[in-house]
């Protein structure tokens, strides 16, 4: 894909820059040069009034006196002295012939007083007429004076045009961020004739490239739509968790449409003062028409349509967005139209929009995202894997059944990442294993073998970690496993890796048995050492989560009916009261406690049933640090699937930490 080509800024005529910086350099220059030569003092020699007082007063060499702005005396010497070899020099003139009449030296004093009390002194032995005649004088420099009070400004100036210019990566043109251009779009344009991305690029959103491909098929006719009386959307909202393409979607719906595109960010329109964000609007919608027929893509929008109200709620009302907000608006679906301009906008975080944002006539259609099924995931990893070098090895069905849960970025993450390890062990390919290990880093972070882990803690975790797998491996309702380990990743010790099913529904068996199989690696420890450790944080946390959820959501408890009181909306947590009374939560938390104590009692009676396996397990685990399939097959025999009815794909528990 070719690199995004900006909004070019409209160079001055000269071609040079701005002009009127020109103006100002030459001010400073001039400030700089003159200052010194437009002072009276300037080429005359600088003395003390000791040298003063010793070497020339003291010679009864000097004519006259003269005391400029009570700082400065200038010393004028008598033209008898000409000739004198001290003073052969000060009687040159500076510029053409003859003889300079004066000044000739010059020194400061501290104040008047001090200066005439120390002339006195020095003239004690002087009579009336060999005594000097003092002068006082104010001197003004008109061009000094209006520089100095010029100056300072045209630094400030300067300076922060200088500032704009870094912060806006030194464009100060439209687009730019320049001090006189606040109002105008950042919008980055992309040209029809640099818009290479297509439908061929974007794999695994299949039924969201469908709902899209009416808006391609009316920008490039127009006229089979409109002859029918029909009106195509204004506006386009992709919604889906991140990493999922929404952005990547909408910039190969411009490619495919052959029209240009505007990419812009949903924050870049807020700026410190107030109505810049409107203006950035305006100006946005203005460039679009005139390249109509276009795409205005604005990523997370949620930046400047957050619901007026909540926003208040949360944070205090914000007038600069929600002036923004309004102008958008009504840009979208007001007096004026904007025929040919399509706005695509993505988002993550849908339920917090203004309502009147998201109504039909501005956004008229929503396209929701999801993370991708087996199927898509492996359409991704065949975009992702095109460049790579790879061994013949790589199966793209068992990647894709190992990484369930994972967006199209994670997907190009692990690509990346296995290239990567593949490039540190000096292998010319990339093999299976070099995916399998980026997999694992990702899910479970960086392995760290060299991290000092007492026996007595190994042994632990080894049966923490073979609880786990023995409890999996005869629950036929528990996603099966693949792999079990104890050598530490990130911040566990030790970890199983399952490979949930793509399923839908879940049975309540199937909840509980997860909960037992969750639960058996606290089960095991106190089972083999007769107490528990910490180890089993991770579990708890899960176990707690995912009871709340089967009493509160699904209605499975039998005390609490059929009663759900999840929100779809997400707006509870505005609220300030739970949905339920007092004693209905102190019921919640007795049937939630039930629940787990029951699911405990199952997985440490399975154990004891089964100890001999376990022991076996944590032994392998002592010794090889890894165990995969195979090895739990030749301990406990073949395991016995769930029945492909009813099952649920568990996406967030591919690994199970001590």
């Amino acid at each position: 894909m070719k690199k995004e080509q900006p909004v070019k800024p409209k160079r001055p005529l000269n071609g040079k820059g701005n002009p009127a910086f020109g103006w100002v350099w030459l001010i400073l220059l001039l400030y700089v040069v003159l200052s010194p030569l437009l002072t009276t003092s300037y080429g005359l020699k600088e003395i003390t009034w000791q040298q003063f007082s010793k070497d020339i007063l003291s010679r009864k060499a000097v004519e006259k006196l003269e005391v400029i702005n009570k700082e400065r005396v200038e010393v004028y010497i008598k033209r008898s002295f000409a000739g004198d070899t001290a003073f052969k020099n000060v009687f040159k003139p500076a510029f053409g012939s003859g003889v300079n009449s004066g000044p000739h030296y010059t020194f400061t004093i501290g104040s008047i007083e001090s200066f005439e009390h120390n002339l006195d002194e020095a003239e004690k032995t002087f009579t009336a007429n060999e005594k000097v005649p003092v002068s006082y004088s104010y001197q003004s420099n008109w061009l000094m004076n209006i520089l100095t009070w010029l100056a300072p400004f045209i630094l400030l100036f300067v300076l922060l045009n200088f500032l704009m210019r870094r912060a806006g990566g030194g464009m100060t043109g439209p687009g730019g961020t320049s001090i006189f251009n606040f109002g105008r779009s950042t919008a980055t344009l992309i040209e029809k004739e640099n818009s290479t991305v297509t439908f061929a690029d974007v794999a695994g959103l299949d039924e969201a490239k469908v709902e899209v491909l009416e808006i391609v098929d009316f920008l490039k006719k127009p006229a089979s739509f409109t002859k029918l009386g029909a009106k195509i959307p204004k506006g386009v909202i992709l919604v889906g968790p991140p990493g999922t393409g929404k952005t990547l979607l909408a910039k190969a719906v411009a490619g495919e449409a052959q029209v240009p595109f505007f990419s812009i960010s949903g924050a870049a329109f807020v700026e410190m003062f107030v109505g810049v964000g409107a203006s950035r609007v305006r100006d946005l919608f203005q460039q679009a028409k005139d390249k109509a027929p276009c795409i205005i893509f604005i990523d997370e929008i949620d930046a400047i349509g957050r619901s007026r109200g909540k926003g208040a709620f949360l944070g205090g009302a914000n007038d600069e967005r929600e002036s923004t907000l309004n102008q958008l608006l009504t840009e979208m679906d007001g007096f004026g139209t904007n025929t040919g301009v399509i706005v695509l906008a993505a988002t993550n975080r849908a339920d917090m929009l203004d309502p009147a944002l998201v109504r039909p006539g501005r956004f008229d259609r929503h396209i929701y995202l999801e993370l991708p099924n087996m199927n898509e995931r492996v359409a991704i990893f065949k975009v992702h894997m095109a460049g790579l070098t790879l061994a013949a090895n790589i199966d793209l069905q068992i990647l894709a059944a190992q990484t369930p849960g994972f967006s199209g970025a994670d997907i190009a993450n692990i690509c990346n990442e296995a290239a990567l390890i593949a490039a540190r062990r000096k292998a010319v390919k990339i093999e299976k294993e070099d995916f399998m290990d980026a997999i694992d880093r990702i899910v479970a972070g960086l392995e760290k073998k060299s991290k000092i882990i007492s026996p007595e803690e190994k042994r632990i975790i080894a049966f923490h970690e073979a609880g786990h797998a023995v409890i999996s491996w005869l629950l036929k309702n528990v996603d099966p496993l693949v792999k079990v380990s104890i050598i530490p990743r990130g911040k566990s010790l030790g970890a199983a890796w399952y490979l949930p099913e793509e399923k839908q529904l879940r049975s309540k068996t199937a909840f509980k048995e997860h909960l037992s199989a969750t639960l058996g690696g606290r089960a095991a420890e106190e089972l083999i050492f007769g107490e528990v450790s910490s180890g089993a944080l991770d579990d708890l946390e899960k176990v707690t989560k995912e009871a709340y959820a089967m009493v509160v959501y699904y209605g499975f408890n039998e005390k609490l009916g059929n009663l759900s009181y999840y929100d779809s909306t997400e707006q509870r947590d505005l609220a300030i009261q739970k949905p339920f009374s007092e004693a209905t939560g102190e019921l919640i938390d007795r049937e939630i406690r039930k629940l787990i104590a029951q699911a405990y009692l199952d997985a440490k009676t399975l154990l004891a049933e089964n100890k001999v396996s376990l022991e076996k397990v944590a032994d392998l685990l002592l010794k090889k640090e890894v165990i995969y399939k195979a090895d739990l097959e030749n301990i406990m025999g073949r395991r016995i699937s769930a029945s492909p009815a009813i099952s649920q794909q568990k996406n967030e528990g591919v690994t199970s930490g001590a």
